[in-house]
């Protein structure tokens, strides 16, 4: 079973999220700012991170930068409301693997989910 944290700061989304992973056996762990997602993942190994950009304290570009500056390797979807060609680019050059875009079809995201944890080998 794969073990995924989720950072979304909106927490109706959150549980939405969370409730659409359940089916395909996803065990999902959930934060809602930046610092906590940095906490956990300094005492917790994961599979992959599902990281919105924009969050309450620090951005989500900011943790991705934090999480590789300090060795992480773990896939990182950003899960985001920013369409922007330069967003997409901004959030990829900052360390993340794949960008996706709010709102998103069920369907694309457990794909996604899939091809970044298949990665893993």
């Amino acid at each position: 079973m794969a073990k995924i944290l989720l950072v979304e700061d909106s927490e109706p989304v959150c549980a939405v999220i969370k409730m659409q992973l359940e089916p395909d056996l996803y065990q999902t762990e959930t934060v809602h700012t930046g610092l906590q997602a940095l906490e956990q993942l300094k005492s917790n190994d994961y599979d992959l991170i599902i990281l919105d950009w924009m969050l309450p304290d620090i951005s989500g570009i900011e943790v991705c930068q934090a999480f590789r500056a300090s060795g992480g390797t773990t896939p990182v979807l950003l899960l985001t409301a920013r369409d922007k060609i330069d967003d997409k680019v901004t959030g990829l050059d900052a360390g993340a693997d794949d960008y996706l875009v709010k709102p998103f079809d069920r369907m694309e995201l457990n794909a996604r989910i899939r091809a970044l944890i298949r990665s893993l080998g």
